[in-house]
């Protein structure tokens, strides 16, 4: 692993009242909802945010420390990968059901 990829929890010791308030800010469920739709991982300045740099940052922390995301190092970028296959399994359908509330409310 480089020494700069951040730390990311095991999800057995994530909490669903982590998780849910992790999902509960509008720019993180943005965050994830643009990571469902992706084909690929997103580079940090990818994401369509309403929000300075620093504030992205705060935002994509809470999220990797609920074990949403997962952050890793290509040459200069960070990408960010939805952990979905590993976050179904511990919380099924919920990732499902935010994605798709947050885009029937857009």
């Amino acid at each position: 692993m480089d020494d700069r990829t951040p730390p990311h929890p095991d999800l057995r010791d994530v909490t669903l009242q982590q998780v849910l308030e992790a999902l509960v800010d509008p720019v993180r469920r943005s965050i994830v909802t643009q990571l469902w739709d992706a084909t690929e991982d997103v580079k940090c300045g990818g994401f369509d945010l309403p929000v300075s740099k620093s504030t992205a940052t705060h935002h994509f922390n809470v999220l990797r420390e609920a074990g949403l995301i997962r952050q890793y190092y290509a040459g200069t970028s960070r990408l960010n990968s939805l952990r979905g296959d590993e976050f179904e399994a511990a919380f099924p359908g919920l990732l499902e059901a935010i994605v798709a509330a947050d885009l029937a409310a857009a």
